[in-house]
């Protein structure tokens, strides 16, 4: 890396300001949503810009000779929205004490609740200083910007224990994710799980195919408009309903298709015809991402074959590790995708809010401990020596 002195330490307004190249050298392959392609589509689209209250800040860390060795995706927000790790609490509780809790600094992926790499690295160098550098440029960038806090979310593990001995606040949650255990296929899977949990998902998923609906997964060259078309109604009349203004707009699906089609695993249902519901994965080098799912015909089953089935036969087919299936969700438990924590780290500036936040984030860990532990329990899979 070099010595401290001759890093420099740049801020871009937009990740277009620097090349693919680059920034991808950085990222690596294992995450598809901190590669370039991703972010840029979030950028031109409009769904991340200071108009929807992401506005891009992206510290990138450059050697002697002028190469990029680090970067860290980072917005400059004022409000909590498209997170997934949630801060209302703590920002209603510094306002009502008089405080300003907006603009915060967020190092993520907008709208997007999937575990990677935040301080993206360039191989060959020392991570641990990169990470650190990285860091001070982002809590200079939260002084100049008059910040109350950065956070750093859906981060690596390795990352949030290096954060926590750089003196941030620890924060975990947890998600469901279906781990691969060598499986050769569906059946194999299937026959890891107690006989009653197989009885369900061979249930559910028998359901699923006699309702008269043709699935399909679509991915790279495969992908066309009208597949985009279907799927973006399918998001809108979904997103409409549950959370009222969806974060992602067609451009943004488009460009995705464009830029990233063999990353890209879209699960779509047909019935009579025409595509009914549908379902976004993106392909990692080991994990398949779920991301989101729509539909304009209710049908019983169809969401759990859609999203978790067809995302175990794709991920089994392909040979990776494990499926991802988002944010929220105990039912998935009894299909199969098991607690998993994950993590985020905070730093707060003002000492009284910081204290609170640090007293509150102690009994949370606890308790989210507790909770995966009691839900482990409730595994679908065999008990004894006959289970891996």
């Amino acid at each position: 890396m070099g010595d401290a002195e001759q890093i420099v330490i740049k801020v871009i307004d937009r990740i277009g300001q620097i090349s693919a190249a680059e920034w991808d050298a950085c990222a690596g392959d294992d995450n598809p949503f901190v590669r370039h392609a991703f972010l840029h589509a979030l950028e031109v689209s409009g769904c991340a810009t200071p108009e929807t209250g992401w506005a891009p800040v992206h510290v990138v860390l450059e050697n002697p000779a002028g190469e990029i060795i680090g970067g860290a995706p980072l917005y400059l927000k004022n409000h909590s929205h498209g997170e997934y790790v949630f801060d209302h609490g703590w920002a209603a509780a510094f306002e009502r004490a008089g405080g300003d809790y907006y603009p915060k600094l967020q190092m993520s992926v907008p709208f997007t609740p999937a575990t990677g790499r935040r301080f993206l690295v360039r191989p060959g160098e020392d991570t641990h200083r990169v990470e650190s550098a990285l860091l001070s440029g982002c809590l200079e960038l939260a002084q100049q910007f008059e910040a109350s806090s950065l956070h750093i979310t859906f981060m690596t593990e390795s990352e949030w224990q290096h954060m926590g001995e750089a003196g941030l606040l620890q924060r975990t949650d947890q998600q469901f994710h279906w781990e691969n255990r060598g499986y050769t296929c569906f059946d194999d899977f299937l026959a890891d799980l107690s006989s009653r949990k197989r009885k369900a998902i061979r249930k559910e998923r028998e359901g699923a195919h006699a309702l008269g609906i043709d699935i399909e997964i679509v991915t790279g060259t495969d992908l066309r408009p009208e597949h985009w078309d279907a799927f973006f109604r399918f998001y809108m009349d979904t997103g409409n309903r549950k959370w009222g203004r969806p974060y992602l707009n067609r451009e943004f699906f488009g460009l995705l298709g464009e830029t990233m089609p063999d990353q890209v695993a879209l699960v779509m249902c047909k019935r009579d015809g025409r595509y009914i519901a549908g379902a976004l994965n993106m392909i990692g080098r080991e994990t398949l991402f779920g991301r989101n799912w729509g539909c304009i015909e209710d049908h019983r089953y169809l969401h759990f074959e859609a999203c978790y089935y067809q995302a175990i036969d794709f991920a089994i087919a392909r040979g990776l590790q494990r499926v991802e299936a988002g944010a929220q969700g105990a039912h998935k438990l009894s299909r199969g995708y098991m607690p998993t924590a994950t993590y985020s780290a905070h730093w707060v500036a003002n000492p009284g809010l910081r204290d609170a936040i640090n007293r509150y984030l102690t009994d949370e860990r606890r308790m989210v401990e507790e909770d995966m532990d009691a839900l482990t329990q409730h595994a679908p899979f065999k008990r004894g020596p006959e289970s891996h």
